[in-house]
């Protein structure tokens, strides 16, 4: 069975369908459009810190991470200096990984300067593609694509790290640009950018 009917009735993908996080997630956010540049870099980072691990883990602890990164507001993380990364470094309720939270300052700083070029929102959003996958099962999700390797290899050359083609294909998905729920799911269609 590729979706679970919940006791409400509403049919989701069985990783949002029984840790109450992940299902208020998944009916309320993910999938949704962030146009913001503060939320993108959020969601940036928080892919970031996702690879290799699970994504309940993350939004487990997207307080503390909020928390700790000054909300994600690029001016503020732009400005960490190295008592930053240490104090980051002690700070158990986040993933202390010295490779992404040195990429969440370097993107941060990115995120300032491509202000001069239309933001971080115009160049994600302008990799958009002219369509979206209609899986019916967890198999038929891509986890790539070559919008998202192509926007990978520009965030690269802006001075992003950590933003493979893996990792902005999961923003993608997360950011509504592509609908990747599951056909009968009763989020389908949601984010009002693509038909059901």
């Amino acid at each position: 069975m590729t979706l679970i009917i919940g006791e409400d009735g509403l049919a989701r993908p069985q990783w949002a369908a029984s840790d109450p996080l992940l299902r208020d997630y998944y009916d309320t956010e993910w999938g949704m459009p962030v146009r913001t540049e503060q939320g993108l870099f959020e969601r940036i980072s928080l892919e970031a810190f996702q690879s290799g691990l699970s994504w309940a883990t993350i939004l487990h602890k997207r307080p503390a991470f909020r928390r700790a990164f000054a909300g994600f507001a690029p001016d503020a993380v732009a400005a960490f200096t190295d008592t930053d990364v240490a104090r980051l470094l002690l700070d158990a309720s986040i993933v202390r990984n010295r490779r992404k939270v040195m990429a969440t300052i370097t993107n941060a700083r990115a995120t300032l300067a491509l202000r001069a070029e239309g933001g971080l929102a115009e160049l994600v959003w302008g990799f958009m593609p002219d369509h979206t996958p209609e899986p019916d099962t967890p198999h038929e999700v891509p986890t790539r694509s070559p919008e998202s390797e192509a926007l990978a290899k520009a965030l690269k050359r802006k001075g992003f790290t950590f933003v493979g083609p893996t990792t902005m294909y999961a923003l993608m998905e997360a950011i509504g640009m592509v609908d990747t729920h599951l056909m009968g799911s009763h989020r389908r269609g949601t984010s009002k950018i693509w038909p059901r």
